[in-house]
């Protein structure tokens, strides 16, 4: 059998929690684009509270995000990613039943404490062999784009015809389906891989936190995801000013989400196969604060929001492709799972901040000065990413080793090996992390290299 074929375990093990991790993530979008029209008939409501609704998902993520991926070497996998699933569709019953906007607060907060994220990514190391693993990995991160396109169409569709309640409740029948197929099609394990480029090692956080380059992308998506939920506290009441009424929103966001998808493509091939990757995200933001100022000067004109939605979804979407790769590039040797989780809480701390504040400004003054306040956040996002230093064009491997007489030639070896930049070798672990240019070098010969010690 050809090692790099994906074995029919590893393959349920794939497809099983990509699905179950975007129907999660369907929780977190389906609301987005709906919450600030809908939720304004709830009893007690406000722009503020709306925008705390949408924004207190993601404080509870990133509360929570970092604790229980460690807790799952504990508890195990499955057992909380079946819990955390429970707690989400608790939060989703909890809004699906109430008439006060207090009541969707309380269930957003709940569902985003259920936070799973780091547990699914640590079942699927432990179910996936070392030369599949990064397949795999990227199948979970393709779902996730797919996921927001297809919420930020469902969920105006689903609100229109049978409102904002029974979005809820489709949620929690959506979440309750991830919990069966956990437990029927996910694969079980009694293994638990201990993988430094997937999941987060106590004592690591210090030097990950300490690295320049990650915090600057840390901030990355921090600024990203308070663009992104500010600017959707208000622009569904934009385009009902402009005459667009609720019910017709997804098919902007479908259209504009199409182009985007298929327009960003040129541009990843350019930042990653011509090594350009500093001059598409420092253009990446630059276009972010177009967006901003489109919107700003959009007022009730259509087809300017329209093009500012645009501009908006062509910029996010290419970052979203782009800030990953770049975690996995500047993170050093062994701590990838660690910093990943450190920027997943980056980034829900900007759901957080992105929906309270965007909610508070849009009460207090209006909608266009959440987009003006967008564009001032874009503008210091830009001033930070021209410090940027081109990244290193690396790819991360682990290797295992069964074995080694003598493990401190056998790194001098590596070190000394063409397109490897970088190792740390644990042999208490039986591994080593490997950067390597995948241009010079591939993982057939660094595992011929250990072999051969």
């Amino acid at each position: 059998m050809n090692d790099n074929k994906m074995t029919p375990l590893e393959l349920r093990a794939t497809w099983g929690l990509g699905t179950v991790f975007s129907l999660r993530m369907l929780g977190m979008f389906m609301v987005l684009p709906v919450l600030t029209t809908y939720g304004m008939a709830l009893q007690g409501a406000t722009e503020g509270l709306i925008g705390l609704a949408i924004g207190i998902y993601g404080l509870a993520q990133a509360i929570f995000q970092v604790p229980f991926g460690l807790l799952s070497d504990r508890v195990g996998r499955k057992p909380l990613i079946v819990g955390g699933l429970l707690v989400f569709v608790i939060g989703s019953i909890v809004a699906a039943t109430t008439t006060s906007i207090w009541g969707i607060i309380l269930g957003r907060a709940l569902q985003g404490s259920g936070a799973i994220a780091a547990a699914v990514m640590a079942l699927l190391s432990d179910l996936t062999r070392e030369q599949n693993r990064t397949k795999a990995m990227a199948f979970i991160g393709i779902s996730f784009g797919v996921t927001f396109a297809i919420a930020m169409v469902l969920g105006p569709i689903v609100t229109h015809l049978l409102g904002l309640h029974a979005l809820f409740w489709m949620i929690a029948v959506l979440a309750t389906l991830g919990i069966i197929i956990t437990l029927v099609i996910v694969p079980s394990t009694q293994e638990h891989v201990l993988n430094r480029e997937s999941g987060m090692v106590k004592g690591s956080f210090r030097k990950v936190l300490a690295n320049p380059k990650l915090l600057k992308l840390n901030a990355g998506i921090l600024f990203l995801h308070i663009l992104l939920m500010s600017s959707f506290v208000a622009l569904p009441g934009e385009f009902e000013q402009a005459g667009f009424p609720a019910a017709e929103h997804w098919k902007v966001y479908l259209v504009t989400m199409l182009i985007a998808f298929v327009g960003v493509v040129p541009f990843i091939i350019i930042a990653e196969v011509k090594r350009k990757m500093k001059l598409v995200f420092v253009s990446c933001v630059a276009l972010l604060i177009v967006a901003e100022l489109v919107l700003w000067q959009a007022g009730t004109h259509f087809w300017t929001l329209v093009v500012g939605v645009q501009l908006f979804f062509f910029a996010f979407n290419l970052m979203e492709a782009i800030l990953p790769s770049l975690i996995s590039k500047e993170s050093p040797p062994g701590y990838k799972g660690t910093a990943m989780g450190i920027y997943s809480t980056s980034q829900f701390l900007g759901v957080a901040i992105g929906g309270s504040v965007g909610g508070w400004v849009f009460q207090h003054i209006d909608a266009q000065a959440v987009f003006l306040l967008g564009a001032g956040i874009a503008i210091v996002w830009l001033l930070v990413s021209m410090t940027m230093q081109e990244p290193p064009y690396v790819s991360s491997l682990r290797v295992v080793i069964h074995s080694t007489r003598d493990p401190i030639a056998l790194e001098q070896r590596l070190r000394n090996t063409p397109g490897v930049s970088n190792v740390l070798l644990i042999p208490e672990e039986h591994a080593a992390y490997i950067k390597i240019d995948s241009k010079t070098t591939n993982r057939q010969d660094i595992e011929a290299i250990i072999a051969a010690s």
